[in-house]
């Protein structure tokens, strides 16, 4: 699977009922990631790919959960060209200007966004739709 067949079918999944921004936003995270040059994911080259599949970071790149099988993963995904176009914006170097330089996401299932994610190497600085965005600290840089 390419590059943009993989974005889009993330941004689907982990983002397909949050509209355009919610799915800008996830893009972001994601791109964030393979772009970021210190830390944790920076100490090692990323490709797209390898920043999706990563263990532990997205369900959607999983077939199971918790040792049942999860039927939203990106294989079940069909994605249309809204996602393809979200996609290639982010693939392209865009990213939401309210987002800063997120590098994590989650759906708290409650009104409100913890301070921290996790632990004190991110700091909230957005809600869109029902997703938590979180900047690196400074800590992060020592992860």
């Amino acid at each position: 699977m390419d590059d943009v067949e993989l974005l889009a079918r993330m941004v689907q999944c982990e983002a397909g009922g949050e509209g355009d921004n919610g799915m800008k936003a996830v893009a972001s995270v994601i791109m964030n990631r393979v772009r970021i040059t210190y830390g944790e994911y920076g100490r090692v080259a990323m490709t797209l790919s390898q920043a999706v599949y990563q263990a532990g970071q997205f369900n959607c790149a999983t077939t199971t959960l918790g040792g049942a099988y999860n039927p939203q993963n990106l294989y079940n995904m069909r994605p249309t060209q809204v996602h393809y176009d979200i996609a290639n914006w982010a693939i392209a170097g865009n990213r939401l200007t309210n987002l800063g330089q997120a590098l994590w996401f989650y759906n708290p299932y409650s009104p409100n966004c913890r301070n921290n994610f996790p632990s004190n190497v991110g700091y909230f600085v957005i809600r869109i739709g029902n997703h938590c965005f979180y900047n690196p600290t400074s800590a992060y840089a020592s992860t």
